[in-house]
């Protein structure tokens, strides 16, 4: 923990410095009526021994991943993020930096945030990112609201096979937004192009997830293709692992690509915070929520990086602006730019192949062990749902108690899967581990 000093002598200075005799001198234009005048119903306050225990007490309650083996993913996974990442992130210009409006003093940080931009056009296929959201379901309304603008249409359709929470928080910015949002339900596991085709008439967007919620490889081409014959904005929301091996949206007629980064660079961290991705065709620049920076030429002629075409309500006119986000998530953006960078091409093709020989083994496992495949006509990347014959919650507990985290509870969101599991197979877990989860499940 740190160390803070704040002696009598620091108090004395900083109340000469602000000019005032006392501490109970700078409350003196607060009426009394409204004072706080006991001592706060608080417990004794502890020494730095004390407290420090206490603090490792509270931590020992949580269990990470390096104390139990995880196949856990629904959204967040564990991937390895290199000793490389922290190394880069820990050092000052990019840990303490703020938004950099003045490129003369940022030059670093623009620079980082543009070759940021550069990893995700080039992963996702499109022309144009943003420098970064706050996560995987904030870029998900933005992008609906960039739909609205751009097709002047007002209702959004959603694949139920979409990550449950990118949907919840796409149906509460749709009400301040004046969007309604359609939910098209999946069949085996995957979206039907006809069934959404009948949704998606008149729809400023259709959103899908590839791969989806369940692990599943959605027809992603024929939905975007339904999208654009309707005059929709076809928007898939990817998983960057997965881009190693999977199509690009761009080459498939997507206008938008969003996604939750953390897969790239950055730690489980309990959930968050992690950062949101949003690149799109070069025809909706003007749209796209958040900042931009862009390269030019300085007086002396060399080049330079600038934030340009902010879409921010504070900068531009109310009525025409997209976003009133006033941050980013720059640093955790970089972590991910530093991970794709030393990855390179091939390294992300390697991932993503282990990640899906992996997952082959473990639907082997499973099933021999007993457990059935919840879609078994579906072609899956790193994620698959299986049947284990119980409340899923029920194994959970069960496996837990014995070190190994089996996975998602895909009854919480979906009926008539509360036996089911989603289970996660990252390139850091191994055919052992593998094992071990067949081998705890079984019993």
């Amino acid at each position: 923990m740190s160390y803070l000093s704040l002696t009598d002598a620091d108090r004395e200075a900083m109340l000469t410095a602000i000019g005032v005799g006392s501490v109970d001198a700078l409350f003196e234009q607060i009426p009394e009526g409204v004072r706080f005048d006991r001592e706060l119903d608080l417990e004794p306050p502890l020494s730095e021994q004390e407290l420090v225990a206490h603090l490792e007490g509270l931590a020992a309650r949580n269990v990470d991943s390096g104390r139990e083996v995880s196949f856990l993913g629904a959204g967040i996974y564990d991937h390895y993020v290199p000793a490389l990442v922290d190394t880069v992130l820990s050092r000052g210009e990019f840990l303490t930096a703020y938004t950099p409006y003045q490129p003369e003093m940022s030059q670093g940080v623009l620079q980082a945030i543009f070759e940021y931009q550069t990893a995700i056009c080039e992963l996702t296929g499109m022309d144009v990112s943003n420098a970064s959201g706050y996560d995987g379901t904030t870029v998900a309304a933005d992008a609906c609201y960039v739909a609205k603008h751009a097709t002047g249409r007002a209702t959004v359709v959603v694949t139920e096979a979409t990550n449950p929470q990118v949907r919840q928080v796409v149906k509460t910015y749709a009400v301040g937004f004046g969007l309604e949002v359609v939910e098209v339900p999946h069949r085996d596991g995957v979206t039907d192009p006809d069934e959404l085709r009948r949704a998606a008439e008149d729809a400023a967007c259709v959103i899908f997830q590839q791969p989806n919620f369940f692990g599943c490889l959605e027809p992603a081409p024929e939905l975007a293709a339904v999208a654009n014959d309707v005059g929709a904005l076809a928007i898939a929301h990817v998983d960057p692992i997965s881009l190693g091996v999977l199509e690009a949206p761009g080459n498939y007629g997507c206008a938008l690509a969003i996604g939750e980064g953390q897969s790239a660079g950055n730690y489980q961290s309990y959930g968050g915070p992690h950062y949101g991705f949003l690149a799109a065709r070069s025809e909706f620049v003007r749209r796209m929520p958040g900042r931009i920076v862009g390269e030019t030429l300085d007086a002396a002629g060399e080049r330079g990086y600038v934030l340009t075409l902010q879409t921010r309500e504070q900068h531009i006119r109310r009525e025409k602006a997209t976003s009133n986000i006033t941050t980013n998530q720059t640093l955790l953006a970089l972590a991910g730019l530093v991970h794709l960078s030393w990855l390179g091409p091939q390294g992300l093709r390697d991932t993503g192949e282990t990640c899906l020989a992996l997952a082959a083994y473990a639907k082997e496992r499973l099933t021999a062990a007993g457990a059935t495949l919840a879609f078994p006509n579906q072609a899956t990347f790193k994620e698959f749902a299986v049947r284990v014959g119980r409340p899923a919650r029920e194994a959970i507990r069960d496996a837990r108690a014995q070190g190994i985290h089996p996975g998602y509870a895909l009854g919480r969101d979906y009926e008539g899967l509360d036996d089911a599991l989603l289970v996660a197979v990252t390139e850091k877990r191994t055919p052992e581990e593998i094992d071990r989860l067949a081998e705890v499940l079984a019993k």
